[in-house]
């Protein structure tokens, strides 16, 4: 298939001027010292905002779950995620009297700006990891210079994490964390706590690293951002008196770092997927723990590039308001990819990666030379614990999953049961799937929806049943029990990659499905037709930064391109994306799709080449396809 290319003056670079203060622009973000004038940098914005007692700050007035005491809690807490290793790695920090009152005035349940008291599954136990990391890093700037009736108050409020449950996933980390900070400042702690909490962790370990979080079977940024973060943190800190759980959490970062470094591209970007995409930067805390703990879990210069590309990718992106104070968002301020549980002080834990600036200059991880992004290693790389296949490829990566059940999250269907996701391109929300005469408000790039009468439409989610089949990525939908979709997806040669479905239905059904949506920021309110290529069976649009394909394997499904509502990607406010969409009849069909995208407008589409997997499989069941 052929697309004609943007004529000269439409292939000119699109320059986004960037109307914020990002703090990593500008910063070469090479040495330590450079994170931690980026530090100084995400801090000083924050200053004005902070409450006369010290202890809150009120960063702006959308909600979530919890409520404003807690919120603004967790806004001073946050910082402390990048500040502690700042001052613990010898930089000094000239607000840290402001939060001392700041922890003496938010325990003190007679101060107006007390905090509140903890209760069952509390969002102030998330926040005490922050404090926690403050005393265990910092003690003598954060512990030491309080009052002894403040050091009580707080080792009271500290310990009612012990009192009350928690949620029962990465949150127990929180219980563990408080109570090795009393131990670390000479105060009353739970061994018995600590230790009950670990256990429960080793029961999330799925194997080669991979862990649930908790009773949801997630594999997500919780995986690294979480669970290994904390973990390497313990393993650390305490290894004197939890050896074997020390030993564990580092042989499991070992086992799931080899599969993660394929999570990033050679410009430093990470997949975008799952929940809390929000917290950014903190996609690459991994490496910054592995780091802190001494654990040499890829070669150093690799764990330093990886990490040290993916700030400067981040450097790039307009993720803060004007005044500096980072955004709810990914790319883009932006609500629409926020959680229940994101308010304005959320984004901070992405402090969480600036861990490396508490170790010193003469630390391997700062003393290796930086391994070039081209060193990198590519190829098709199956997680079969994780159920994922990835591939890096240039100026992208990308994996193919069989899906999850995150339905507690919103819009979980793109978070959690497309079909591929893309460092390049990202995933795309359904801002108004139920409208049939304005397909573009459905927005599912990458997915599959389907309608009984063209009216209302289901998006392909809530995926309880997934893994590897046959070499492939693999996940079963079924959302009543009328329907029942099988997808087995694998990479094909030249940037492809192939899904086949098995769709039985107890009626005929209206499918769509789209392939990687594209920025189209550049193009204005029209664009030229020769951007488009619309033949049977087959459709691709060409913008000024990339082109994206998709082809019907099987028939000769109708192709049409979407301009997706505004604001539904993660990474570019305005996008296209092909779609191709046909009638099927009751019983059982099966469908073949190739989708290709490539971040470059220049690329040519290269021609189709069906990995033996699929092959093999069509065999099996007798399914011809027409175009290879």
């Amino acid at each position: 298939m052929s697309v004609n290319h943007p004529s000269a003056w439409e292939r000119e670079p699109v320059v986004l001027r960037l109307l914020t203060s990002n703090p990593l622009n500008g910063n070469l973000l090479k040495t330590r010292s450079d994170l931690a004038e980026a530090m100084n940098g995400f801090y000083a914005p924050l200053r004005p905002w902070f409450s006369e007692g010290n202890a809150r700050l009120r960063l702006g007035v959308s909600g979530a779950h919890y409520g404003s005491a807690a919120a603004e809690m967790e806004s001073f807490v946050r910082p402390l995620w990048g500040i502690a290793p700042l001052v613990a790695g010898g930089f000094g920090f000239e607000d840290a009297a402001r939060y001392v009152e700041g922890l003496s005035n938010g325990t003190d349940p007679d101060h107006p700006e007390f905090w509140g008291p903890v209760g069952s599954h509390d969002q102030r136990m998330v926040e005490m990891a922050g404090i926690s990391l403050a005393f265990l890093l910092a003690p003598d700037t954060f512990w030491q210079p309080l009052a002894p009736a403040a050091k009580d108050r707080i080792e009271r409020w500290m310990l009612t994490i012990n009192d009350h449950p928690t949620a029962d996933n990465n949150w127990l980390f929180f219980r563990i964390l408080a109570n090795l900070a009393m131990r670390k400042v000479g105060r009353n702690w739970s061994e018995q706590a600590v230790r009950a909490a670990l256990n429960r962790i080793d029961e999330f370990h799925l194997g080669d690293g991979f862990y649930r979080d908790g009773k949801w079977y997630q594999l997500d940024y919780y995986t690294p951002m979480g669970m290994h973060f904390y973990g390497l943190l313990v393993a650390q800190m305490a290894d004197d008196i939890f050896p074997d759980h020390a030993r564990r959490f580092r042989q499991r970062a070992r086992a799931f770092a080899d599969n993660f470094q394929h999570w990033f591209d050679d410009t430093g970007a990470a997949i975008p997927y799952g929940r809390s995409m929000t917290y950014r930067f903190a996609q690459a805390a991994f490496w910054a723990a592995c780091a802190f703990a001494g654990e040499e879990v890829l070669p150093w210069g690799r764990i330093k590039g990886l990490l040290l590309r993916h700030l400067r990718w981040w450097s790039t992106q307009p993720i803060t308001d004007r005044d500096g104070v980072l955004s709810i968002g990914y790319s883009y301020p932006n609500l629409l990819v926020s959680e229940a549980y994101n308010a304005p002080g959320s984004p901070y834990w992405a402090l969480k990666t600036l861990l490396v600036i508490a170790l010193a200059d003469n630390h391997p991880f700062w003393q290796a030379q930086e391994e070039a992004a081209e060193e990198l290693p590519g190829g098709r790389v199956l997680a079969q614990t994780g159920g994922f296949i990835t591939r890096r490829t240039s100026n992208d990566a990308v994996m193919l999953t069989g899906g999850q059940d995150g339905r507690e999250h919103r819009y979980y269907d793109a978070k959690y049961s497309r079909f591929a996701y893309s460092s390049a391109f990202a995933f795309s929300v359904a801002s108004d799937a139920t409208a049939p005469d304005r397909p573009e408000r459905s927005a599912v790039d990458s997915g599959l929806m389907v309608s009984r009468d063209g009216i209302a439409w289901m998006t392909r989610s809530g995926i309880t049943e997934a893994g590897i089949d046959s070499d492939m990525a693999w996940g079963r939908w079924t959302p009543d029990g009328e329907l029942t979709v099988d997808t087995w997806l694998d990479f094909g040669g030249n940037g492809w990659h192939v899904r086949l479905h098995r769709i039985v239905t107890a009626a005929p059904l209206h499918v769509a499905e789209g392939g990687f949506a594209i920025d189209r920021t550049g193009d204005g309110h029209q664009s030229p037709e020769q951007w488009f290529d619309l033949k049977p069976g087959q459709g691709s649009v060409r913008t000024l930064s990339a082109i994206s394909a998709i082809v019907d394997l099987t028939g000769d499904r109708e192709a049409t391109i979407i301009r997706a509502a505004p604001n539904t990607n993660l990474r570019f406010p305005r996008t296209f994306f092909p779609r191709l969409a046909a009638r099927v009849d009751a019983g059982t069909t099966w469908l073949a799709t190739a989708a290709f995208a490539v971040p470059s407008p220049e690329a040519a589409i290269t021609a189709i080449a069906v990995p033996e997997t699929v092959k093999a499989l069509c065999r099996r069941h007798g399914i011809a396809l027409l175009r290879e």
